[in-house]
């Protein structure tokens, strides 16, 4: 009787792991086939400065190197906006015109970087947790910028990504809902 009771905790027990493997398999094919094929999405991503909430609607597309390509498209007195963010560090570009905010000032991350911290902590952050929720993912994840440590909450859905926050000592700088993603 004690042999058929340890075999059946045995089983429970490991039935339990099979889900956090398969959760994790899922996170890491995702993190592959971004680091091969690339990939596009329009984000709309929500600053949250203390004084208030500023949204920025991008239009992105990320190369097998992780570089982020980025034409705001919201709101309307910017749109138009294009540039790029790349590197390892992340370093900021524009075609033409300019937007005047750093890209991290006092723990706040400029919205347009946002992208790209999230294609960059996809591509090589550490993975703290990962579990299913329904169908879907909640993977959290850390990874630096600037010598600060970030920790992304990441939403997949279908096996991609739908929706982030960036969180910063702690604290939501910036969340972002992402549409239309699909590998190039």
């Amino acid at each position: 009787m004690k042999r058929i009771w340890a075999l059946v905790l045995t089983v429970l027990f490991l039935s339990g792991c099979g889900g956090e493997a398969d959760s994790m398999d899922r996170a890491l094919a995702l993190r592959q086939r971004i680091q091969e094929s690339g990939c596009a999405f329009t984000a709309t991503v929500h600053a949250d400065y203390a004084e208030a909430v500023q949204s920025f609607v991008l239009r992105c597309q990320a190369d097998q190197a992780g570089e982020v390509a980025f034409e705001v498209l919201s709101p309307e007195e910017i749109s138009g906006i294009t540039g790029s963010v790349h590197g390892e560090k992340g370093k900021l570009t524009f075609d033409d015109r300019v937007l005047v905010f750093d890209t991290l000032a006092d723990g706040q991350l400029a919205p347009v970087t946002a992208p790209w911290v999230l294609v960059h902590t996809l591509r090589s952050g550490y993975i703290v947790s990962c579990g299913s929720e329904g169908s879907g993912l909640i993977l959290s994840i850390d990874d630096s910028y600037r010598e600060d440590s970030l920790r992304l909450e990441i939403r997949v859905e279908q096996d991609v990504p739908v929706s982030a926050e960036i969180l910063w000592q702690g604290r939501r700088i910036l969340s972002m809902r992402i549409e239309n993603f699909h590998f190039v």
